[in-house]
């Protein structure tokens, strides 16, 4: 089953896929967002949506956000086997960020960007839908919390990240437990380079479970203005989904709903500029990202003095 949400004279309406025939819903069953904060049987209700639905032109709607307002939208850093390379320290477990869901338009809505953000570039990544509350989820048990899958593309902006990284000496108590220590440190804050607004494009489509079998064996590509310039796999991902839900849920509550974001796919295409040189301000687009057995995600860009 697929399953989005659409504009139809204004309004948001719910469009499930299912054997191949898309259909909307009726405004009566409410959004994804209050179906997935009524209960456990989502899945049982969209299909009991869809069977009185009205057929749809997916070559007609206008697409938003599969989901309005998720609960946090929760992203992995660096999650893929070439970045250990290029790390000179870091944990050797998943390092977490959250990125706003203002941030966030549908396929088709533009990328709004200002002179003023300095470089933008795309980060396209495959997003698991949690569809089951949870806490200290035992990482065998992972995937039973697991909706669907989406796409996301986690627009980052280097310019603000350098603007907005510190360095500076951090106070520690020293070794006797009174005088205090000074240390070099370097912070980077995340709310500008990876949170403005609209550095989440998302959807259209949440594929469920039972037609993405295995996570961890889906093609991802990205291109820009219809040239590839990236070609990778979810093999690749550094921390798979189970343990990247299983490590989330000792400090986080998982709550249905939310959207985890699971990491950039980085190897280059042969003769194509590396992602972080694609740089939209200048650039303009469209971009454009896929996942195999999940959809295509396309953007225009604008871009504002």
């Amino acid at each position: 089953m697929k399953v989005g949400t659409v504009r139809v004279d204004d309004a948001l309406r719910i469009v499930v896929e299912l054997d191949g025939e898309p259909r909307l819903l009726d405004a009566a069953d409410g959004s994804l967002d209050l179906l997935f904060d009524i209960g456990p049987d989502v899945q049982e209700r969209l299909v009991q949506g869809w069977k009185n639905g009205a057929a749809a032109d997916l070559a007609t709607l206008r697409w938003a956000p599969p989901l309005r307002r998720p609960g946090k939208i929760l992203c992995v850093a660096l999650n893929n086997s070439a970045n250990p390379q290029r790390i000179i320290s870091g944990p050797e477990e998943p390092s977490l960020f959250v990125k706003p869901t203002s941030s966030m338009v549908g396929h088709g809505e533009p990328i709004r960007l200002r002179s003023y953000y300095g470089v933008v570039h795309p980060e396209p990544e495959l997003a698991v839908v949690v569809g089951r509350t949870g806490r200290d989820i035992d990482e065998r048990d992972a995937m039973d919390h697991v909706f669907g899958y989406t796409m996301i593309n986690d627009l980052t902006s280097p310019t603000m990240r350098r603007e907005d990284t510190f360095h500076y000496r951090s106070v520690h108590p020293g070794t006797d437990g009174q005088e205090l220590e000074y240390r070099e440190s370097w912070a980077t804050y995340l709310g500008r380079y990876k949170g403005s607004d609209t550095f989440g494009p998302i959807g259209p489509w949440i594929v469920t479970t039972d037609e993405v079998p295995d996570p961890h064996a889906l093609r991802v590509t990205c291109t820009h203005r219809d040239r590839l310039i990236t070609e990778d796999t979810t093999a690749n991902l550094r921390f798979s989904v189970r343990t990247v839900i299983a490590f989330a849920s000792r400090f986080l509550t998982l709550e249905a709903g939310d959207i985890i974001a699971m990491g950039t796919a980085l190897k280059r295409s042969e003769g194509a500029p590396a992602l972080q040189t694609v740089d939209l301000t200048s650039m303009g687009g469209p971009l454009s990202m896929s996942i195999e057995g999940i959809g295509t995600l396309t953007n225009p860009v604008e871009v504002d003095a």
